[in-house]
């Protein structure tokens, strides 16, 4: 019921029919409900396909930076700004070279472990500098990233495979089919996981002080957290690229509005990671039409543009 009353469930159902409908190749609902071949075809090997893929990743992205948001205890981290994305993107590389013929299952478990040890390191890195000023920790993250970043253009230059590092640089949904995006099913189960610890995540937010003095097991949380974070990450780079800003602008839009007990906000933050991913996704669609803009640029775009008007807007 709350929602509905925010607007946000329509708007997301808006945002789907009109996904369905936009690309290169027009497909009215008349094509569609007279059940015409190519109509279906289209829809169903493409369109429906890329429209999962779409909610599926701006879900994941979303409860990604709101978990990392409560172990950190810090509004300004996500994915891009704590050197996960940078570390899938190198897990990806080296699996590339240590087993060309691997699948997509293998790529993304080398994905996942390089993506839980940087965020297990990142993590020790802040808690040891204990960093108390609220901009000190993406800053930390943007550096850690760039250097996690240098080492994945390097290393993919060395093994002569930077043009395929150059696939993952910005996140592009044009290639998902049937067939090739299934892997982020796996957000679901994530996001149920989530929901069911989103009481000790918000007590996790509390400091760990005050977390362990409640009776929570601090340092097993915070693992759970990570890995979370971690096999979506690897699952959505793998499949689509890094997409930055989802998990950073809409946890704080949410919070502004719910407040932070991820049992009342989840669903929202959830919602509201698919919505942004989706409206991006359609105007990459649309600004060059027939051509299409990568959406990690305007994901890029329009999530700047988000975030430097929640900053104006908090300031005043």
């Amino acid at each position: 019921m709350r929602l509905l009353r925010s607007g946000l469930l329509p708007l997301f159902a808006l945002l789907c029919a009109a996904s369905l409908l936009t690309g290169a190749r027009q497909v009215a609902w008349v094509d569609i409900l007279s059940l015409s071949d190519d109509a279906w075809l289209t829809l169903t090997a493409s369109r429906l396909p890329r429209l999962a893929a779409l909610v599926l990743t701006g879900v994941g992205l979303a409860v990604c930076g709101v978990v990392l948001q409560q172990i950190l205890r810090n509004k300004f981290v996500e994915p891009a700004t704590t050197g996960g994305l940078d570390a899938a993107k190198l897990g990806i590389l080296v699996a590339l070279t240590a087993a060309p013929g691997a699948g997509t299952g293998v790529r993304m478990l080398f994905a996942l472990a390089f993506c839980l040890a940087a965020s297990l390191l990142f993590v020790a890195i802040i808690r040891r500098v204990r960093a108390r000023s609220t901009v000190l920790v993406p800053v930390i993250g943007l550096m850690y990233g760039g250097v996690l970043s240098a080492i994945a253009e390097f290393y993919a230059y060395r093994h002569n495979i930077l043009q395929s590092m150059q696939g993952w640089l910005l996140g592009d949904f044009s290639r998902i089919v049937q067939g090739n995006y299934e892997i982020l099913w796996l957000v679901l189960p994530i996001v149920a996981l989530t929901y069911a610890y989103a009481h000790r995540f918000t007590v996790l937010g509390m400091g760990e002080g005050l977390a362990t003095s409640l009776g929570l097991n601090y340092r097993a949380t915070v693992l759970l957290g990570l890995l979370l974070v971690a096999v979506t990450v690897s699952a959505t780079v793998i499949t689509a690229g890094a997409i930055p800003f989802v998990g950073l602008v809409i946890p704080n839009l949410v919070a502004l509005r719910h407040g932070d007990h991820l049992g009342r906000t989840l669903p929202a933050v959830a919602l509201g990671g698919a919505s942004l991913l989706l409206f991006c996704d359609i105007l990459g669609r649309l600004v060059a039409y027939p051509y299409e803009v990568p959406i990690g640029l305007t994901a890029g775009g329009v999530g700047g543009l988000l975030f430097l008007g929640l900053i104006v807007w908090r300031r005043r």
